[in-house]
């Protein structure tokens, strides 16, 4: 649907820290993106020689933001800028996520949205395994026009 370079055109991240690959499907209610840039030895995430699996936060809280763009455009207006307001319910795997070898899945399911906020459900796993869940608020400023 969409590929890694639309997603970082809607994303202010540049480069590497733009870390998902594609919108594999995306709705009204949720998104779903895929990505392997955890086994790219330059992903920005990376300590050393391990990336900690509490990165796969921040993974999820780029599909909410590409979410938020797809649904600003589809609306008719622009979603100019947001911020990771909050953090709930987050539980993750333990490991380390440069070493597991499957395509990461992220999906992130609307709970609420309005002008200033966004709260979403966020569940990340790879293969059969499911790696980090939670829920993520997000504050924006929205503007009239396209994107």
């Amino acid at each position: 649907m969409y590929d890694k370079t639309a997603i970082c055109n809607m994303l202010p991240h540049a480069d590497s820290m733009c870390l998902l690959d594609a919108v594999e499907s995306w709705n009204t209610q949720q998104i779903t993106c895929s990505s392997r840039s955890h086994l790219l030895p330059n992903n920005p995430l990376r300590n050393v020689d391990r990336l900690p699996i509490l990165a796969l936060l921040e993974y999820g809280a780029q599909a909410m933001a590409v979410h938020g763009c797809l649904l600003a455009r589809a609306s008719g207006v622009s979603l100019q800028e947001g911020y990771l307001a909050a953090l709930r319910d987050v539980k993750v795997a333990q490991g380390d996520l440069a070493l597991i070898e499957d395509t990461l899945i992220i999906r992130a399911e609307k709970i609420h949205a309005d002008s200033a906020s966004m709260i979403y459900k966020l569940a990340i796993r790879a293969g059969a395994w499911q790696l980090a869940s939670g829920r993520a608020t997000a504050v924006g400023k929205f503007t009239q026009g396209e994107q």
